[in-house]
């Protein structure tokens, strides 16, 4: 065993202590339970949701078409130049996080993040394999023999089985889920999915089953970023010590209400002892307020030594009065500003989905040479209009051009204005605008004007400005 000198700088790596949290029972515990079940069913479930838009078009409920791209969840169908609405639901997850952090805390870690989910699948098979708290520090603790290789192996193998699957349900929101399946099933998938797959099913691997409240402590920047948005009024898990305080037996004369059974801190998942006060570790999963509500209920105490409160009652709690009502708490300035920007933005993502055209155009002027001077004197400028069709079936686009000066129109490849766009596709088409020898716009630097694309079908219609370069005299 070597020895440290007593001269060497200590060591700022702490080696992991293994955490094996106690199964407790209550009604935040439920909660977690009934929200892990609906993550998971729609993380595993929605790429097998089918929504039939007709011939031509993936009948996937949701889909990110990469090849196609396209962004399809049910009715609603996402172009590349509509990004602004993936834009728009990042700044609402990031102004909703904002909000349930400011009123709850870290509500969001304790519930609905990824690692808590899928580290709470993770325990829970643990559980089932190796037994509750007390027999999982005995196996840990136990040399290896035949028993304890056969339970690891049959958990390793089972949470290997929900990476994989974990790995794959990620995989069938970017392609047909059924098809890819029977690609990955005959080993004839793209090398991409396979990568996707596998690096997927190592992450879930390690951080659920191995890392797991240190990638919350190390490696996710949340916790640091947290005490921004909350303040005193922020509704989080903490311990009344003034009625807990000094612990000891519950018959005890003089003690307070906490026995210092270590009931909080055998079921925290984070490994902490809440009575500590508040700490960076703790996500606020209120699994100790169920143990203690239990402990309490048993030695007939009453309930809430640990549970959600607020700074700002502190003082009044301690003089023997009632904390505020918590809707005091949740509504007040700091969230209502949160909620009036989340509802802001909420609002013009509704009204961009109503107002969304079945055809749109851009126009993409070409620069060199800036004009040509045609045999007869006309100055002639060319664009690159593309046109795009969001029907299920081909259209016949009608182009046309609106300006004060007299500018006409000409597309490459025909004689008519009339262009046939295929069916949920674009098509680009070159465009030349022409100006008399004579007109102002051929002798002007600048002449404004609008391109008019109408579906002769439909009669909808878009329309794009732009400028005419003419020569100077």
């Amino acid at each position: 065993m070597s020895v440290s000198s007593p001269d060497a700088p200590p060591s700022l790596y702490a080696p992991r202590e293994p955490i094996f949290p106690r199964r407790v029972s209550g009604r935040f515990r439920n909660l977690k339970w009934w929200i892990m079940a609906l993550t998971l069913g729609v993380y595993y479930l929605t790429p097998w949701i089918r929504w039939d838009r007709g011939p031509q078009l993936p009948d996937q409920a949701v889909l990110i078409d990469l090849a196609g791209r396209r962004f399809y969840f049910f009715w609603i169908e996402i172009w590349p130049h509509e990004f602004y609405f993936v834009a728009g639901l990042l700044i609402m997850a990031g102004l909703g996080l904002f909000l349930f952090t400011s009123a709850l805390g870290r509500v969001w870690c304790g519930y609905t993040c990824p690692q808590t989910v899928w580290t709470d699948l993770f325990i829970l098979v643990e559980r089932w394999i190796e037994g509750d708290r007390n027999a999982r520090v005995r196996l840990h603790n136990a040399n290896w023999d035949a028993r304890k290789i056969r339970l690891r192996l049959v958990k390793w193998t089972v949470w290997l089985l929900i990476a994989v699957a974990t790995g794959g349900a990620w995989v069938f929101y970017f392609t047909d889920a059924p098809a890819l399946l029977g690609k990955l099933a005959t080993f004839t998938a793209h090398p991409v999915a396979y990568t996707t797959i596998a690096i997927l099913t190592a992450t879930t691997f390690v951080f659920g089953g191995f890392m797991r409240e240190q990638v919350c402590i190390y490696m996710c920047p949340w916790p640091r970023i947290q005490a921004a948005m909350m303040d005193e009024d922020t509704l989080t898990v903490a311990y009344r010590d003034w009625r807990g305080e000094p612990r000891g037996k519950a018959r005890t004369e003089g003690a307070g209400d906490c026995i210092d059974c270590m009931a909080c801190v055998n079921v925290c998942p984070m490994g902490i002892d809440i009575r500590d006060g508040q700490q960076m570790e703790c996500i606020t999963c209120a699994l100790c307020i169920d143990a203690c509500d239990d402990v309490m209920e048993r030695i007939g105490k009453p309930r809430g030594l640990i549970d959600y409160m607020a700074l700002s009652d502190e003082p009044m709690e301690r003089a023997g009065g009632s904390p505020r009502p918590i809707w005091q708490h949740v509504l007040r300035p700091r969230t209502l500003m949160y909620t009036a920007l989340w509802s802001l933005v909420g609002v013009g993502l509704v009204y961009a989905l109503f107002i969304q055209a079945d055809i749109d155009m851009t126009v993409a002027p070409i620069r060199n040479p800036t004009y040509v001077t045609m045999s007869d004197g006309s100055i002639r400028n060319t664009y690159d209009v593309r046109l795009l069709n969001k029907h299920g079936e081909d259209r016949p686009f009608r182009l046309s051009l609106v300006s004060e000066d007299i500018l006409r129109i000409e597309l490459e490849g025909t004689l008519e204005h009339i262009v046939t766009v295929p069916a949920n596709q674009t098509k680009l088409q070159r465009v030349y605008v022409i100006a008399k020898p004579e007109s102002e716009a051929a002798h002007r630097d600048r002449t404004n004007f609008r391109f008019w694309v109408e579906d002769t079908v439909s009669g909808d219609r878009a329309y794009t400005d732009t400028v005419f370069n003419g020569k100077e005299n």
